[in-house]
């Protein structure tokens, strides 16, 4: 399972933009990013001149670390969006969109992306009535993510239903709260993707 160790919050500095790592801290006047919207360290505020390069690379970190993955899983999901059909760039963020934690919290039955990975990972949803705990599982049209039905107390599934109305479900799922399931209504498009990257930037990246 992909984890990481450091401070998110540094991150969400790092890369300019609110990556909503920790959940409903983000939607707080307590977001770090909020008081401090520039770089950490001790230039973070001086105005640097990137590079294309640097700027290549800022959005393939912006990326990787919204979806929360590993650089050897993002490399690989480049990879295998290269061979797919379509532009590769697109094809790229339909990868990480379906992936079951994003969908999980896409869905609202989890405060972020980190939380989501670990309730898959413990064994709180099913796909298709089928247990699932391989977060990276990629969903197709027509799926159903269900929360367990021995899972739906769990403090963690409870807040965060509670708490989605801060943020809108995409176009391509429908959640039921009520029943604790969602249906993967089509594939998402580029449309559905609200994380403002140049994904050609990336392309341009793998293809140095």
């Amino acid at each position: 399972m992909s984890c990481i160790a450091n401070s998110v919050c540094k991150l969400c500095r790092r890369e300019n933009m609110k990556l909503f790592l920790k959940g409903d801290r983000c939607f707080t006047d307590k977001c770090s990013f909020e008081r401090r919207p520039y770089p950490p360290g001790q230039h973070g505020q001086s105005r640097l001149k990137f590079s294309e390069f640097a700027l290549q690379l800022r959005e393939k970190q912006k990326t990787k670390r919204y979806y929360g993955v590993y650089e050897s899983q993002f490399r690989k999901y480049f990879h295998e969006a290269d061979r797919s059909k379509g532009v590769t760039g697109e094809q790229l963020l339909r990868l990480l969109e379906t992936r079951l934690d994003n969908v999980v919290y896409s869905l609202g039955y989890a405060s972020s992306r980190r939380e989501a990975r670990q309730l898959v990972k413990h064994n709180h949803f099913v796909v298709n009535g089928q247990k699932c705990n391989i977060p990276s599982y990629n969903v197709q049209k027509g799926d159903v993510v269900e929360v367990k039905e021995s899972s739906r107390g769990v403090n963690k599934v409870m807040a965060a239903v509670e708490s989605v109305k801060k943020r809108e479900i995409p176009a391509w799922l429908e959640a039921d709260h009520g029943a604790f399931k969602g249906l993967v209504k089509d594939m998402p498009t580029r449309e559905n993707v609200t994380l403002p990257v140049e994904e050609n930037m990336i392309v341009e990246y793998y293809s140095r």
